[in-house]
């Protein structure tokens, strides 16, 4: 994934009224009216929210006669969560460390008999 593409994908996530239509379309495909109808914007408002989310690659508009559904295309949300994957990765090997440095403590705590050091 292109970095301009990565960052429209985190920029259009960052959005909680975004990240509320890209839930309901997991769900399957609505029309504009059908995703404004939980918020209290109007049509227009959430159009420019679906704009943001096309841009980025994480939605599509269809057409069905009159109809113009819109989509969920999930492999912007994938690619983003690709990239995400590689701090997954880090962070669970920071815990790892911490949990043998953990380990560590109490092992040496147990040779003490459970007493601080320098006590009597």
């Amino acid at each position: 994934m292109s970095p301009d593409l990565l960052d429209a994908t985190f920029a259009a996530l960052a959005d909680p009224t975004r990240r509320a239509i890209l839930a309901r379309l997991a769900s399957g495909e609505a029309t504009v009216t059908e995703l404004a109808a939980p918020f209290r914007m109007s049509q227009p408002a959430v159009s420019k929210h679906l704009k943001v989310l096309e841009r980025a690659g994480l939605v599509s508009r269809g057409r069905d006669a009159q109809r113009r559904p819109v989509r969920l295309e999930a492999r912007s949300l994938k690619a983003a969560t690709d990239w995400l994957e590689n701090y997954r990765t880090y962070w669970e090997e920071s815990y790892q460390r911490l949990d043998a440095l953990f380990g560590e403590l109490k092992a040496e705590e147990g040779t003490r008999g459970g007493k601080p050091e320098g006590a009597s």
